[in-house]
């Protein structure tokens, strides 16, 4: 995913916030607050502006789709 992010930024001109959460127990705890027991892993994605979440490895119209707040299936 990190690849198709990296696209993500460059063409959308948006920034994704990177958050290690392996050995970092608040980033952890961060991302289990946003997940809600929506995914219980990574990679997570959240936007916090359309609330919309993707859980695992998605194609490139999703995961862009996801940064526009487009409604996702």
């Amino acid at each position: 995913m990190h690849v198709l992010v990296e696209r993500l930024e460059k063409e959308l001109g948006v920034k994704v916030e990177k958050h290690e959460t392996w050995h970092n127990k608040e980033n952890d705890a961060l991302r289990a607050k946003h997940d809600g027991g929506f995914c219980g892993g990574v990679p997570f994605f959240i936007n916090t502006e359309s609330e919309q979440k993707i859980c695992g490895a998605v194609p490139y119209e999703t995961l862009k789709n996801w940064a526009e707040g487009t409604k996702m299936e």
